[in-house]
């Protein structure tokens, strides 16, 4: 059964920086999107960015543009979300995702059009 292991999470200041690692177990990112999301407490779970299969497109939600980046490497089967500039807001568990699709770039904001999902890691950002 592929896994996804998301790490990197942790406590941080504001204006600190974070970069996440999401880890499959088997060659699942191969042709697949990739995202993720995060979702705070009594909230929905929230698309923070995507990247394409070739991590030649990528897309951010308006509140962390500019801050984070979305990158992957395809040979150690991994992605990335380097946080800059965090803010308080920014706290919430992060999950990175792995898009139902392949070579596939449909509504890739949307947590339905993805299959399989990490655990999630715990970003919290004191003010």
């Amino acid at each position: 059964q592929v896994r996804l292991v998301e790490s990197g999470g942790g406590l941080q200041q504001a204006g600190d920086s974070l970069r996440l690692s999401c880890a499959a177990s088997e060659l699942a990112f191969i042709n697949h999107a990739l995202g993720w999301f995060r979702q705070a407490p009594g909230k929905e779970r929230e698309f923070v960015a995507a990247i394409s299969w070739n991590g030649g497109t990528t897309t951010y939600a308006d509140s962390v543009k500019g801050r984070f980046t979305i990158s992957r490497d395809n040979a150690q089967n991994t992605q990335y979300l380097q946080m800059n500039t965090l803010k308080a807001g920014d706290t919430a568990v992060y999950l990175c995702a792995r898009h139902r699709g392949m070579w596939n770039w449909e509504n890739v904001a949307g947590p339905d059009e993805y299959d399989l999902w990490g655990q999630g890691t715990q970003v919290t950002v004191s003010s």
